[in-house]
């Protein structure tokens, strides 16, 4: 299994980004698909989490603000970040997690900095 993801870049206090995460090979039908983020000297932390049935889990750092999609046909996963904030820089990371094996699997990290 492996994870593509895609997006991110520099944008201003207020912005918007939206990122993606395409996963490849053997792909379990029951999952969870999620966004995780690290900043420097700060542990990884969950973002947001979508379940392959549509149930979706947010950081309170971020309700309101972020929204967290799927693609089931396309394995894709997706995070649409408005309002962004400096605090919302970091590495963001795509996760996908097995149900039945628990196995886990991370993409390479995006770059996401908010700044003036």
């Amino acid at each position: 299994v492996q994870l593509q993801a895609s997006g991110g870049g520099l944008v201003q206090p207020g912005g918007s980004l939206s990122l993606s995460c395409v996963a490849s090979g053997s792909i379990l039908s029951f999952n969870v698909m999620g966004w995780y983020r690290q900043a420097p000297g700060k542990q990884r932390e969950l973002v947001a989490s979508i379940t392959s049935g549509g149930n979706t889990n947010y950081a309170d750092s971020v309700k309101g603000r972020f929204t967290i999609s799927r693609d089931n046909a396309k394995n894709t996963v997706y995070l649409q970040m408005n309002s962004l904030k400096p605090e919302d820089t970091a590495v963001y990371y795509c996760n996908l997690r097995f149900i039945a094996t628990r196995s886990v699997y991370w993409g390479q990290g995006t770059q996401v900095t908010v700044s003036s």
